[in-house]
């Protein structure tokens, strides 16, 4: 008998495709008290997230049609999710069948959980898609798939492998680093030491930081690894700040833009932006980066301002996935969908 196929469920935020997706993506967004607490507790979340939602509609609109009308990420994600089965059909000789679950647009965990019982899918590794662990995006999503298999009805029907972290994975540390030695490597030869190499990635509410998210110490140890790999050919002078920062909570700092500024006032004319904790394109890197933070870095005098080229469906990274998976079966099964169950 063949072996069945085996899925492999990859967790992401999603985002919305069109601009008439916006408003339920950013309404499921503010409501969710597990990325971000607003004042007065699930009441108050749901009124505040509601005027939140109606003030900025139309400017994030904008944003979204200023990259082409939607976000990319589903179509980055299924790349990135049908690169690694394929890759790891081919090295162990069985099946393996890419789902997708967003937490705040479609595909659901709802809708995942019920394409794979339609596939006949027993077997599944959890695979998020956030390199980092924080309890606000992995944390959140694995909740919101054990809600999903009880409100589906099909608690019994899996048995489970989690991946909730990989930040420090040597293929995945490696397709990075290859992605700033790339981006390095479009500045003349004497001016690559001079560059400053800022790393930016999401923001966290301080919220989470005080009760001891381990995302800060995760985010920090990739780029110690990207640095260490870089050797000799290191920007002598590399900084970590953050972005995206939204809604009226405090949020871990330095912010990017802030951090710009001061670079500019420094003197600093060349800037290499890595986008450290994002995988794919989206509205933080097309927007965000491309958009506001390159006018922000004009505007410091920073005459050349770069960014890393994301690492969507770059093969190296999608060896590292199927790395990353493949060690995960070598952990037994569970029928729950268990916690901080690293690779």
């Amino acid at each position: 008998m063949t072996h069945p196929p085996t899925g492999i469920l990859g967790l992401n935020l999603g985002g919305p495709r069109t601009l008439d997706d916006v408003r339920p993506f950013l309404t499921r967004l503010f409501a969710d008290r597990e990325i971000i607490r607003l004042p007065g507790g699930a009441v108050g979340q749901q009124l505040l997230a509601g005027l939140i939602v109606r003030a900025r509609l139309k400017s994030v609109q904008r944003n979204y049609a200023s990259i082409g009308g939607g976000s990319p990420i589903y179509r980055y994600t299924a790349a990135q999710l049908d690169g690694t089965a394929q890759r790891l059909a081919d090295r162990l000789g069985r099946g393996f069948r890419p789902y997708i679950a967003f937490r705040y647009s479609q595909p659901t965990s709802d809708d995942a959980l019920r394409a794979m019982a339609a596939d006949g899918i027993h077997e599944v590794v959890v695979l998020t898609l956030y390199p980092h662990y924080s309890t606000a995006t992995t944390g959140s999503s694995v909740r919101e798939l054990r809600r999903a298999l009880h409100r589906t009805g099909l608690s019994r029907r899996f048995r489970f492998r989690v991946v909730d972290r990989w930040y420090d994975h040597p293929g995945y540390l490696d397709a990075l680093t290859h992605r700033v030695r790339e981006a390095l490597d479009t500045w003349p030869k004497d001016r690559r030491r001079s560059v400053v190499l800022l790393f930016s990635a999401h923001s966290l509410p301080l919220s989470f930081v005080e009760e001891g998210d381990p995302y800060p110490a995760h985010v920090a140890a990739t780029v110690s690894a990207v640095i260490q790999r870089l050797g000799p050919d290191a920007p002598a002078c590399r900084q970590l700040a953050y972005q995206s920062q939204t809604g009226p909570v405090r949020w871990l700092d330095p912010r990017t833009e802030r951090v710009l500024a001061e670079l500019g006032r420094a003197g600093a004319r060349d800037v290499l932006l890595v986008p450290v904790s994002f995988v794919s394109d989206h509205i933080e890197t097309l927007y965000e980066v491309d958009q506001l933070f390159a006018d922000a870095a004009r505007h410091a005098g920073i005459t050349t301002f770069r960014r890393t080229r994301s690492l969507n469906d770059e093969p190296g990274f999608l060896d590292a996935l199927a790395d990353i998976v493949a060690g995960a079966l070598e952990a037994p099964a569970s029928g729950e969908v268990a916690p901080c169950a690293s690779a």
